[in-house]
């Protein structure tokens, strides 16, 4: 079942931030447009180079108000750790949650439950708290934290405007549709 439209389920977790461990929740998300970014563990070879991707361009989210949470089922303390011996991890200043007890990977339905890892799933929360964007990737494959950008400002742009819709490859200041009968079998 997909989870486009669906509301963000509660939890509340224990996460790294800006060098301190801090509390977050669902409700913390409320009017805000939110980004959780699940990947399978800390210290291993796509993740570090994926968030890393999303921590150079974390400025851009931000000037679109968008608050990014990465998301594993290791614990706020292993963050810490990555984060204190990896260069690349060094750069993240956005929210690194925990996920032991492996809840919010199961409200997502990203868990590999033999594994008892998450997927690589991308989901982009609203700011009424429903999911607008789900991406999930093998784990082999990186995501693109500009094409990331490119989505987000996509759905931000159509829950401004009822009635527009972005065409595929949409950049920010391009036309947009007005669905129609008009427009059938038009395009």
């Amino acid at each position: 079942m997909s989870l486009i439209n669906t509301n963000l389920k509660p939890f509340k977790t224990e996460a790294f931030k800006g060098g301190k461990f801090i509390s977050v929740s669902d409700a913390d998300l409320k009017g805000k447009w939110s980004v959780f970014f699940f990947y399978p563990a800390d210290f291993t070879f796509v993740c570090p180079t994926e968030l890393e991707d999303l921590a150079d361009n974390y400025a851009e989210f931000q000037k679109l108000g968008v608050e990014i949470y990465s998301v594993s089922t290791d614990t706020h303390f292993a963050h810490k750790a990555w984060h204190d011996m990896s260069p690349a991890i060094k750069k993240i200043k956005y929210t690194m949650l925990g996920d032991p007890t492996l809840k919010i990977s199961r409200n997502f339905d990203v868990l590999i439950e033999e594994a008892g890892l998450a997927d690589r799933g991308t989901f982009v929360v609203d700011p009424n708290g429903v999911i607008q964007i789900v991406e999930i990737t093998a784990g082999g494959i990186g995501r693109d934290a500009k094409e990331l950008l490119r989505k987000i400002k996509a759905a931000q742009y159509v829950h401004a405007h009822p009635g527009e819709v972005c065409p595929a490859a949409w950049k920010e200041g391009q036309k947009t549709l007005a669905p129609s009968l008009d427009l059938v079998g038009k395009i």
